[in-house]
């Protein structure tokens, strides 16, 4: 049967293995960062807003040339507009070469400057560097003799190019500085589109760097420049390139406003038809990201409907049939599927046809398992036609590709052999945004051959690369759909299992090394997770060590929610790392959190709800009962993994009492974010901001008026209260005076989206990342950070099942060592009661916060009237618990 069906497949390899030489080597040495999805929509910027500042006016307005040399620029660009990389360097390098013979050094740096753009795209770095910087060297030599209007421009374009390959190489200080001198290059050269680009990067590079409010406000006076621009076209696409700019830095509601203006100009030509179709497509990829399937649907199809047809059609058609697949229109997305294939064949060839073609391969398998002998052929057509582009990034997706459909198949041999193909091509070019795709696909395929050890090698290189990235998992490539739940998340899982399973060299149980090393890569998907959720990689700390912890009478563990099983690692004072684990699905997991979830948020205890807390008790404290009570431990720390965070630990119930009448329990994202300091008690000063009225569509927090009196009575306090909590007043107290304590008793959202994880303050939802910027003002003027930030009156976004990332989010991102906050929130009496309590412990000496939360919490369920978890389950610890 097989051979029937994928005869295909077995005459295949006879000429695409004859590449392979040798067996491919995980050498990291001198491996580079970059970011190749911001690195490609900033080369979409260059593109509009640098050769299209360069027409032949310009080109003649420098010294004197052959109209030759102005045919060839022209001839240059129409390829590198068309994805035609290798023959636009080779247009290009013979300008340059006439022009050296010529001696015309302006026309020389003009033209290594596209150069560096063309060798960028095909990742060529170091011939990209040379480029540029000779470039800058001819530019330079010429500005003191011959300051004329061009010369400017040419050195504004060569600043920008530079700009961009310091990001893509990961030095994104660097880039931004570049980009600011490019802005006001551009200013003195009179190029408003080359100002507006550059401003575009500085945004761009602004957010990576962590720097929310300064990007903000780059784009919001982009955003009224373009409105005033006259020039219609440029408007256009600015507005365009800010809508997508905004889009990848999480700010969806503004990428969705900004574009949707662009809908409602004027204009019947064709070209702005094409821009509208454009549009059309940029705003189906934002309503997507917003989850807003249906809005994304219909945009999809009016960017088809509007479009003149070719490449830009086929792409929208694409993400459309994606998103059919995605949501399960199995019958249209068959249809459309056949749509784009009658087109795909009469493409002329391109790098973007290429990666179309990639992305449709890869959606007609999603489609259905008959679909892969098309699948293949279509990637074996671009394989080819990547090799005579001279595109290597594009050959190894496509070779990749190809293996992962033999892997499917089980026909290891071939897998194996085309996945190293498509290896040694990423390595060779220094991608590692591709190199761990392909090493983590050899570890699975190395694992299906019975090849432990090889494979647990394969998945140690692949996690290493997917390490140093980071900054790729936040905007990686948008020629190749991306999901960081489909392409990241599930190796650091898989790896955790490989290093966990029993028969590992022989071993029945994981060897000390192995715990370690599933240790490191917990935290890291936790840190990858948290990355993915900012959409920048600024998250820093200092790995803890276990025997710091350990001296706190405090017990870490690490729970990791695999397919069949949840494993457990755990470090308890005094042993080695321990490891237990339970044969249950992940969709059992699931399941039984989400009941106790909803059980929890009961006015009642019921029986079933007490059942569930004993169940998830037995997976994750049981095998460790005896020896946590003869370590005296004190406290629990809890490293927790997916939907596990959604549930309040201290819940959990062991036949007999509740784990909060045991322990003092923390969470943590990960020791490595963490610095366990204990809290000065001497300087305990507490700003309370807080909202007892209806705003924004919230309702009023009456009881916030009790909270804020009982917190006014047990520590000194400074009040921000209705009109006077807005953001603005939040940020002056914070700086100029010397709090310990921040205290929000207000409405806010925690979700696994960015976007929609903010607390409400008087005049407007402050969202997670300007709570950031809002808190570590200080940090300027007061070294001391915030000890304790506490959420008093928040809640998990409903419905979504990721919703507590949002609330690790806003612990880490806002500067302070711990955070206490609610997963649920009730404004009755008990969280003023709570609130009042744990404020009188935590002034107490020889208490850790932790403790204090504990003995509040245990104040509740002492009383009849309060004792059902719903009162005094949701309040939880995370950070510094000391």
């Amino acid at each position: 049967m097989a051979k029937k069906q994928f005869g295909f497949f077995l005459v295949l390899p006879v000429f695409l293995l004859c590449a392979l030489r040798g067996k491919p080597h995980y050498s990291l040495a001198r491996r580079r960062k970059w970011w190749s999805g911001v690195k490609n929509l900033i080369f979409g910027l260059i593109l509009v807003f640098i050769l299209h500042t360069l027409p032949f006016k310009s080109v003649q307005a420098l010294p004197p040339s052959t109209y030759s040399l102005s045919v060839l620029i022209q001839q240059g660009k129409e390829l590198f507009q068309a994805s035609r990389f290798t023959e636009a360097i080779t247009i290009w390098q013979q300008g340059l070469n006439q022009e050296k013979a010529q001696g015309n050094q302006l026309t020389q740096a003009m033209l290594l400057n596209h150069l560096s753009l063309a060798y960028q795209e095909l990742g060529q770095w170091q011939q990209a560097e040379a480029a540029i910087t000779s470039s800058l060297k001819l530019i330079q030599s010429n500005r003191n003799s011959n300051n004329h209007v061009s010369t400017k421009l040419i050195f504004a374009q060569a600043l920008n190019t530079q700009g961009s390959l310091q990001l893509a190489q990961g030095k994104t200080e660097q880039a931004l500085h570049t980009w600011q001198q490019a802005t006001g290059a551009y200013t003195e050269a009179g190029s408003i589109s080359g100002k507006i680009g550059a401003n575009l990067n500085q945004a761009q590079a602004q957010q990576a760097l962590g720097m929310y409010l300064q990007a903000r406000k780059t784009l919001k006076e982009l955003e009224q420049t373009l409105l005033n621009q006259p020039d219609q076209e440029l408007k256009i696409t600015g507005l365009r390139s800010l809508g997508n700019v905004l889009r990848l830095v999480g700010d969806l509601n503004d990428s969705r406003r900004v574009l949707q203006q662009i809908t409602k100009i004027q204009n019947v030509n064709t070209t702005f038809k094409q821009h509208l179709s454009l549009t059309f497509l940029s705003l189906g990829n934002t309503a997507r990201a917003q989850g807003d399937t249906e809005a994304a649907l219909i945009y999809y199809q009016q960017a088809i409907v509007t479009s003149s047809g070719g490449i830009k059609q086929l792409q929208a058609e694409i993400n459309k049939l994606s998103l059919l697949i995605e949501t399960k229109q199995q019958s249209e997305a068959e249809i459309l599927s056949k749509q784009i294939l009658s087109k795909l064949t009469d493409l002329p060839t391109s790098r973007v046809a290429v990666y179309a073609a990639i992305n449709f391969s890869q959606n007609l398998v999603k489609l259905g398992d008959g679909n892969k002998k098309a699948s293949a052929q279509i990637l074996a057509k671009a394989i080819q036609q990547a090799k005579n582009l001279g595109d290597q990034r594009a050959e190894s997706y496509a070779l990749g590709y190809l293996g992962g459909l033999y892997e499917k198949n089980q026909q290891w041999s071939q897998a194996q052999d085309l996945t190293q193909q498509a290896l040694q091509i990423a390595q060779s070019i220094n991608a590692s945004d591709i190199t761990y795709q392909w090493q983590w696909q050899l570890g699975r395929i190395l694992k299906a051959r019975g090849e432990v050890e090889q494979a647990t090698g394969a998945y140690k290189v692949a996690f290493t690369t997917l390490k140093s990235l980071r900054s790729d998992l936040v905007a990686i490539n948008p020629d190749i759909q991306f999901s960081f739940r489909e392409s990241v998340e599930p190796l650091y899982r898989e790896y955790v299992e490989m290093l966990l399973s029993e028969g590992n060299s022989g071993e029945i149980e994981p060897s000390q090394e192995n715990l370690t090393q599933a240790r490191v890569v917990i935290e890291s998907l936790q840190l990858a997770e948290l990355d993915n959720f900012f959409r920048s990689a600024c998250l820093q700390g200092q790995i803890v060590s276990v025997e710091q912890i350990e001296r706190s009478q405090a017990a870490v563990i690490y729970p990791i929610i695999l397919k069949d099983k949840l494993e457990v690692i755990v470090s308890l004072q005094g042993r080695l790392l321990s490891h237990y684990s339970t044969n249950v699905s992940q969709s059992q997991v699931e399941e039984t959190l989400e009941e106790l979830r909803l059980s929890l948020e009961k006015p009642y205890t019921a029986p079933e709800g007490k059942s569930l807390a004993q169940t998830v008790y037995s997976w994750l404290i049981s095998p460790i009962d005896t020896e946590l009570l003869q370590k005296q431990i004190k406290t629990l720390v809890f490293v927790l993994d997916g939907g596990l965070r959604n549930v309040p630990m201290a819940a959990l119930y062991d036949g007999k009492q509740y784990l909060v009448e045991k322990y003092s329990i923390a969470l943590t994202p990960g020791l490595e974010l963490l610095g366990p300091k204990p809290l000065n008690r001497g300087k305990l000063k507490t700003l309370v901001a807080g909202l007892t009225e209806a705003r924004h569509g919230f309702s009023s927090l009456p009881n916030v008026n009790d909270e804020v009196e009982a917190i006014k009575s047990e520590i000194p306090s400074e009040v921000l209260l209705n009109q006077t909590f807005t953001s603005s007043a939040l940020r002056k107290e914070v700086d100029t005076l010397p709090f310990s304590v921040v205290h929000l008793a207000t409405h806010g959202q925690f979700s696994s989206n960015a976007d929609k994880t903010f607390v409400l303050a008087w005049d407007r939802p402050v969202k997670v990342n300007e709570l950031k910027e809002l808190l570590r003002g200080r940090e300027e003027i007061q070294p001391e950070p915030i000890e304790l930030l506490v959420l008093s009156a928040c809640e998990t976004a409903e419905g979504d099942k990721r919703a507590a990332l949002g609330l690790a989010g806003i612990a880490v991102r806002s500067g302070a060592r711990s955070t206490l906050a609610s997963l649920w929130s009730l404004d009755d009496a008990s969280g003023a009661r709570l609130i009042s309590r744990f404020y009188r412990e935590l002034a107490k000496k020889n208490i850790t916060k932790a403790e204090a939360l504990r003995q509040a919490q245990l104040s509740l369920l002492q009383d009849p009237d309060y004792r059902h978890p719903i009162h005094w389950a949701p309040y939880v610890l995370l950070g510094n618990w000391l």
